[in-house]
C-alpha cells in the first residue's frame, strides 16, 4: 500500500482514479500511528488491537487491488506495470491472511447460532481453498488477473456481509431480507465460480497414480473407515464442500471392504492391490482439500475422478462370485478372527522356575559384606531378567530389609532424566529439575548413610554404567545393586563381590506349567491337546516370552488339535538364537491379532519403554485418535475394554490391576521393540527430535511425538510449526505430541498451528510451553480436535473455543491462575473429560447472580476436575446440568451456612451415575468474622447412592459425620487424608457398616483411638495406615474380618507390632497366610500416593 500511494504522489496514477481511496489511507495512517507509539498496552493488549488494525488495511487492499484489476490494468506507465506484476505475485498470501483473520473474527465475534454464519463459513473456507497454495502454472495464460480480481471482489462482498451480520449479532436482532438476498446472491456467484475454476480458469493436471505405501492393507482400511465416519459426523466447515463426495467414497469403499474379509484375497490379489491405491489417493485428495494443500486442484479434478475410480471398482465387485453379507458387523468386517470377549485370564506377571535363582538372589541382597555389592542378572531378550528381578525386588524379606528402594529401567539412552526418576522414587515426591541443579548430587545425599536398592533394568552399556554409579555412595550399610543386562561385558565391568548370574533357560516342565497357566488360567489343558503341547513347548527354546506369547496365541483360538498343530508348524519355521528370531514369535501372535486391534497394540510403543500406561487414560487417546469406532450393540467404551482384553489374553501386553491402585498395562521391552517397528512401517507413528527434524520420514505418519531440545531449538525451523512450509510439513497428521524442554517466550511466540487442521490430538506439555493468547485462539479454529492437553495461565476459555464442538477431552495445567469455565465450556458439546489443575464455574470474585440458558447443558460430560467451589446457590443447579458425571473433583472453601451453622457441602445425590468423587477441604480458621472450626464439626453430606470410591482430604470430622459416609450401599473404596477426627477418637456403633468396602486407605489422619463393631467392615479386602503418627494401635478384631488379605503400613512404626500380632492370629485360626502385613519406611514405599493422580 506504502508503494501503491508512492505511485499516487509521483504523478503515475491519475487523482481522479483514487480519489475515493485516499481519505481512507489518511485514516489508517493515524490508526498506526497511534498502535505504534503507545507503549502502555500489554501484550495481549497490543496483539488484539493488532489484529483490529489488520482488519481495516486489508478492505483498503481489496479497493487497491479492485482499482488495479479495472483502472489501471491497461496502463502504459512501467513503474504502475511493475506494481501490477508485484500484486499478482503477493494478492494470494494477503486474500490468504485476511481470509483467516475474518474466519477467525466471525468466531470471535458473532455467535455460531446467528442465521447465516454457517452458510458464510462454507464460503470462507472455499475462498481460502482458491488462494492458498494458487497452482498458478495451471491456470490459463492471461486467466491469473480476472480470476484474483473475482476472487477479491468476493471476499469484499464477504467481508460486508460479516459486519453486517456482527452488528446485528451484537444488537441481538434476526437477519433481514436485504442480508438473506445478500447471502443467496454471494452463494450463486460461488457456485458460478466453481464452474469458471473448471472450464475457464484451470488447466486440467495430468493423471498421477497413488501407490499404497503401508504393508498391512486391512489395518489401513479399518483406519481409513473409522478417518471418514469421523469427517462426516464433525459438521465442519471444510466437509460441507464435500460432504457429499466423503459419503459416497465411505459406501462404496465400505461394500468393496467386506467383500475382502469374506474372499479369499489370494484369487483376486491385482484387484486387492488396485483397492489399496485408489483408498490411499481418495484419503490422501480429501485430506489435502481438508488441509489446503493442492486443494484447489484436488477438489475441482481429482475428487471427482477418484470417485468414478471407486463406484468402478464397486461395480466390479459386484459382479464377482462371492457375495457380501447384508448384516455386517465390526467382527465380521474387520477381522476373519472373532476377538475373544471376556475378561482377561491373566492379571499382572505370571512367574514360574527360577526357584532356586531367586533364593540365591534374595541371600546375596539381604546377607553378605556390608560394603556396596552389584549383583547383575544376564540373558539373553525374553529370558526373564526383568521378571525375576521383579519377583525379587518385591519380595517381603527384601523390602523390609532395605530403609530405600528403587527401579529405574535405562534402556539405550542414559540421561538427566534417569537420576530425577530414582530421586522421586527414592523420596516419594514428584519433583522437577531445571537445568541447572545437580541432581546426581540430591540423590547421592538422599542415599547417603542409608541402606538402600537400587535396581538398574536392562543396561546396555559400561559407559551408561559408569555415569550412574558415581551417584551411589559407598559406605559400608550392606546396600545393593540390582543390574539386568542382555551383555556380558557390562555385568563383569561392574562386578565387585559377587559373580553375575547367568540365567539359564526354562525346563521344558516349567514352560509347559507357563503356557498352560497363561492358556488355561486355573482349568488344566485337555488330554487330547497334551502331545501336541509337548512338541510345543519344544520351540519355546526355554525363553518365559516365548512361552508367553504363544500361551496367547493358543488362548485367543479354539481348543482343538487342528488349531494347535498349526501353530506347532508355524513354530517349527523358527530357531530361537536371536533377538531376531524372537521377534518372529512376537510376529507370529501380532499377525493372530484382528485387524482392529493392531493400531491399538502399536500405539503403545508411543510410550517410553518400561513405562506402565494408565489403562483410562490410554483409552481416551485411542478414542481421540481414531483408533477405535463403536458398534450398534456396544458403547465405545466397551469396545475399548474389549480390545484390551484381546491384547492382554495374547499376552502381548502385561496387566496391572491392583486394589486401590490406577489399573495399567505394560509392553514388554522386545514387544516395544517390535512395536516401534511395526509402527513406522505402518506409517502409524513417529518421534521427531528437534534436534534433528529431518528424522521425519517424507510421508507423515497417523502420530507424531516431538521431543524437544532446548540447544537445537532455536537453530532450525522447527517446521511443523512453520506457517510457510507446504508439502510434508506436518498438515496431514492427525496427532501431535510435544514434550521435552521448555521453549523461551520470544521463541513460542512465533509456533503456528492453525495449518494443521486434521488433528485431532493436540498434546502440548506444559513443560515445553504456556501456551499463549494468540496460539490458543490458532488452537479454536481446529474444529477436528478431540483431545487437547495444554499449559497455559489465561484466566477465561478464549471465545474461539466455541469452534471446538468435536472436543472430547481438555486437560489444562495452570498452576497459578484459576480458569472461567463459563459460559465457553456450553459450547463443547461433545465434551466428556475436563480436567483442570484448578477450575471455576464462574469468576469467584465477582458477586453477581448467574444467568444460565435453559437448554445449556453437558449431558455427555463424564469427568470434572478440579473445580474450586464456595458456598452458591447456583452450585446445585449447574451440577444439574452435568447429569451424567462419573468422576468429580473439587475443592470447598470454607464455606459456613450460618443458618444451619454447619459447614456447607452441596448436594449431589441427584448425580446417579457419578461412582468416584474427590474433595479437598480449604479451611482459614484466623478469620475472626467467620465460625470457628470448634463450633460445629457436623456435615451434612448428600452423596449418590451409587458412589463407588470417596476420597476426602483436609476434613475436619465427627463419628457421625462418618457414618453419613458408611450408609452409602456401593462405596467400595474410601481414603481419608490429613483428616482431623473429632476428640482423637473413631467410635463406630453395630449400625456402623461399611457393607461393600474392600478398601480403607487413612493417610495422615489425626485420630489416636479406634473401636468398631463386628459388622461394621464385612467385606473389607485391604487396609492401608499411612503417616498415622496419632494412632496407638490398630484394632485387634481386623482379626476377624475373613475377607481381608493384606494390611500395609507407610511411617507409621508404633503400629507394627499390632499389625504383626494380628497377622500371627489370623496364621494360627486359619493355618495359611491369608493376610498379609506390609510395612514400608521413608523412601521405601511404592507410589504411595497414585490414586491421587
Amino acid at each position: 500500500m506504502k508503494y501503491f500511494h508512492g505511485l499516487i504522489v509521483n504523478g503515475c496514477i491519475e487523482h481522479e482514479t483514487v480519489q475515493y481511496v485516499l481519505p481512507q489511507f489518511q485514516l489508517l495512517a493515524e490508526r498506526v500511528g497511534f498502535f505504534l507509539w503507545n507503549v502502555q498496552m500489554d501484550d495481549d493488549s497490543r496483539l488484539f488491537k493488532l489484529a483490529h488494525i489488520l482488519m481495516k488495511i486489508i478492505p483498503i487492499e481489496l479497493e487497491v487491488m479492485h482499482i488495479c484489476y479495472t483502472n489501471l490494468k491497461a496502463s502504459p506507465s512501467v513503474e504502475v506495470g511493475h506494481f501490477i506484476e508485484q500484486l499478482l505475485e503477493t494478492s494470494p498470501e494477503v486474500l490468504r491472511e485476511y481470509l483467516i483473520h475474518l474466519q477467525e473474527h466471525v468466531v470471535t465475534f458473532i455467535t455460531a447460532s446467528t442465521s447465516g454464519v454457517r452458510n458464510i463459513h462454507v464460503m470462507i473456507e472455499f475462498l481460502l481453498i482458491i488462494v492458498t497454495d494458487m497452482p498458478k502454472d495451471f491456470i490459463h495464460h492471461g486467466k491469473l488477473f480476472d480470476l484474483l480480481a473475482r476472487v477479491g471482489a468476493l471476499i469484499g462482498e464477504v467481508s460486508t456481509l460479516v459486519h453486517d451480520l456482527e452488528e446485528k449479532s451484537r444488537n441481538e436482532e434476526s437477519i433481514d431480507e436485504t442480508s438473506r438476498a445478500t447471502l443467496d446472491l454471494l452463494e450463486e456467484k460461488i457456485e458460478l465460480i466453481k464452474e469458471d475454476l473448471k472450464h475457464v480458469y484451470l488447466k486440467a493436471p495430468g493423471p498421477c497414480q497413488w501407490c499404497f505405501p503401508m504393508n498391512d492393507g486391512p489395518l489401513f482400511m479399518h483406519l481409513l473407515h473409522i478417518h471418514l465416519n469421523d469427517l462426516l459426523d464433525s459438521d465442519s466447515y471444510s466437509i460441507s464442500l464435500i460432504k457429499e463426495e466423503i459419503e459416497l467414497v465411505k459406501e462404496d469403499l465400505e461394500f468393496i471392504r467386506s467383500f475382502f474379509m469374506i474372499a479369499e484375497q489370494r484369487l483376486y490379489k491385482d484387484l486387492w492391490a488396485h483397492v489399496l491405491d485408489v483408498s490411499y489417493e481418495a484419503k490422501d485428495v480429501i485430506d489435502s482439500i481438508i488441509v489446503r494443500d493442492n486443494g484447489l486442484l484436488y477438489l475441482i479434478f481429482s475428487l471427482p475422478i477418484t470417485v468414478r475410480k471407486i463406484k468402478l471398482i464397486k461395480e466390479e465387485v459386484s459382479n464377482l462370485p462371492e457375495k457380501v453379507p447384508k448384516n455386517k458387523s465390526l467382527i465380521v468386517v474387520n477381522s476373519p478372527k472373532k476377538p475373544v470377549e471376556s475378561n482377561s485370564l491373566t492379571d499382572g506377571k505370571i512367574i514360574v522356575g527360577f526357584e532356586e535363582e531367586t533364593n540365591w538372589l534374595i541371600s546375596k541382597l539381604t546377607s553378605g559384606p556390608k560394603d556396596l555389592d552389584v549383583i547383575s542378572i544376564i540373558g539373553m531378550p525374553g529370558s526373564g531378567k526383568t521378571t525375576l528381578a521383579y519377583k525379587v525386588y518385591n519380595d517381603e524379606s527384601v523390602c523390609s530389609h532395605f530403609d530405600l528402594r528403587a527401579w529405574c529401567t535405562v534402556n539405550r539412552e542414559y540421561n538427566k532424566k534417569l537420576l530425577v526418576k530414582l530421586f522421586n522414587q527414592v523420596t516419594g515426591s514428584d519433583l522437577k529439575f531445571g537445568e541447572e541443579i545437580d541432581v546426581a548430587d540430591k540423590l547421592r545425599k538422599q542415599l547417603y548413610g542409608k541402606r538402600y536398592l537400587i535396581v538398574l533394568d536392562d543396561v546396555w552399556d559400561t559407559t551408561t554404567w559408569d555415569d550412574l554409579t558415581r551417584t551411589f555412595p559407598k559406605v559400608e550399610k550392606g546396600s545393593r545393586i540390582l543390574l539386568t543386562t542382555r551383555q556380558k561385558e557390562v555385568a563383569f565391568h561392574g562386578r565387585d563381590n559377587t559373580d553375575p548370574l547367568n540365567l539359564r533357560l526354562l525346563r521344558p516342565e516349567e514352560s509347559w506349567e507357563l503356557i498352560e497357566k497363561r492358556a488355561f488360567g486355573k482349568k488344566s489343558c485337555p488330554d487330547e491337546l497334551l502331545d501336541v503341547g509337548k512338541e510345543i513347548i519344544q520351540n519355546c527354546k526355554g525363553l518365559p516370552l516365548v512361552a508367553d506369547l504363544i500361551a496367547g496365541v493358543i488362548a485367543g483360538r479354539e481348543k482343538t488339535k487342528s488349531v494347535w498343530l498349526e501353530v506347532r508348524n508355524n513354530l517349527n519355521s523358527f530357531i530361537l538364537n536371536s533377538e531376531v528370531d524372537v521377534m518372529k514369535i512376537i510376529e507370529l501372535s501380532y499377525d493372530h491379532l484382528p485387524h482392529h486391534v493392531k493400531p491399538c497394540l502399536l500405539d503403545l510403543a508411543s510410550y517410553s519403554k518400561g513405562t506402565e500406561i494408565n489403562r483410562d487414560v490410554l483409552k481416551i487417546y485411542w478414542r481421540a485418535e481414531g483408533l477405535v469406532e463403536q458398534t450398534e450393540l456396544k458403547s465405545l467404551e466397551e469396545v475399548m475394554e474389549i480390545y484390551l482384553d484381546n491384547l492382554i489374553s495374547s499376552s502381548l501386553v502385561t496387566a496391572f490391576n491392583e486394589l486401590g491402585e490406577v489399573p495399567t498395562c505394560q509392553l514388554h521391552d522386545l514387544v516395544h521393540d517390535f512395536c516401534l517397528i511395526k509402527a513406522r512401517e505402518e506409517k502409524l507413528f513417529e518421534e521427531i527430535s528437534s534436534s534433528d527434524p529431518s528424522s521425519s520420514s517424507d510421508l507423515m505418519p497417523h502420530i507424531v511425538t516431538i521431543v524437544s531440545d532446548k540447544e537445537h531449538f532455536e537453530n532450525n525451523s522447527f517446521f511443523l510449526f512453520s506457517s510457510k512450509t507446504k508439502r510434508n510439513s506436518g498438515e496431514h497428521i492427525y496427532s501431535l505430541l510435544i514434550t521435552g524442554d521448555k521453549i523461551e517466550d520470544r521463541l513460542s511466540d512465533a509456533c503456528h498451528l492453525r495449518d494443521l487442521r486434521l488433528l485431532r490430538v493436540l498434546d502440548l506439555d506444559s513443560s515445553f510451553m504456556m501456551v499463549k493468547d494468540s496460539l490458543l485462539n490458532e488452537i479454536g479454529m481446529l474444529n477436528h480436535l478431540r483431545f487437547l492437553n495444554i499449559g497455559t495461565e489465561v484466566e477465561y476459555l478464549p471465545s474461539s473455543f466455541s469452534n471446538l464442538w468435536n472436543l472430547e477431552t481438555l486437560w489444562v495445567k495452570n498452576e497459578e491462575s484459576t480458569l472461567v469455565l463459563l459460559p465457553s465450556i456450553w459450547d463443547l458439546v461433545k465434551l466428556q473429560v475436563l480436567n483442570v489443575t484448578a477450575c471455576s464455574l464462574f469468576d469467584l470474585d465477582i458477586d453477581e447472580s448467574i444467568l444460565i440458558a435453559e437448554d445449556s447443558k453437558l449431558e455427555n460430560l463424564r469427568e470434572l476436575g478440579k473445580l474450586v467451589l464456595s458456598y452458591s446457590k447456583e452450585i446445585e443447579d449447574i451440577f444439574k446440568r452435568f447429569s451424567n458425571l462419573r468422576e468429580l473433583l473439587f475443592v470447598l472453601k470454607e464455606s459456613w451456612d450460618y443458618l444451619t451453622e454447619r459447614y456447607w457441602f452441596p448436594k449431589l445425590d441427584f448425580l446417579t451415575e457419578l461412582d468416584f468423587l474427590r474433595v479437598d477441604f480449604e479451611s482459614s480458621n484466623t478469620n475472626d468474622s467467620g465460625p470457628s472450626i470448634e463450633t460445629n464439626w457436623s456435615w451434612d453430606f448428600h452423596l449418590p447412592s451409587n458412589l463407588k470410591k470417596l476420597v476426602l482430604s483436609d476434613f475436619p470430622l465427627t463419628s457421625d459425620s462418618l457414618l453419613s459416609i458408611a450408609r452409602l450401599p456401593n462405596l467400595e473404596e474410601l481414603f481419608l487424608v490429613r483428616t482431623i477426627i473429632h476428640e482423637e477418637e473413631w467410635n463406630m456403633g453395630e449400625e456402623d457398616t461399611f457393607e461393600n468396602l474392600k478398601l480403607l486407605n487413612m493417610d495422615e489422619v489425626t485420630f489416636a483411638k479406634w473401636e468398631f463393631g463386628e459388622k461394621s467392615f464385612p467385606v473389607l479386602e485391604k487396609l492401608q495406615l499411612w503417616e498415622c503418627h496419632m494412632l496407638e494401635e490398630i484394632p485387634a478384631n481386623f482379626g476377624d474380618i475373613g475377607s481381608l488379605k493384606i494390611i500395609e503400613l507407610v511411617n507409621s512404626p508404633q503400629l507394627e507390632d499390632s499389625a504383626l500380632e494380628i497377622e500371627q492370629y489370623v496364621e494360627d485360626m486359619t493355618g495359611g497366610d491369608a493376610l498379609k502385613v506390609e510395612i514400608f519406611c521413608s523412601g521405601n514405599c511404592r507410589s504411595v500416593r497414585r490414586y491421587l493422580h
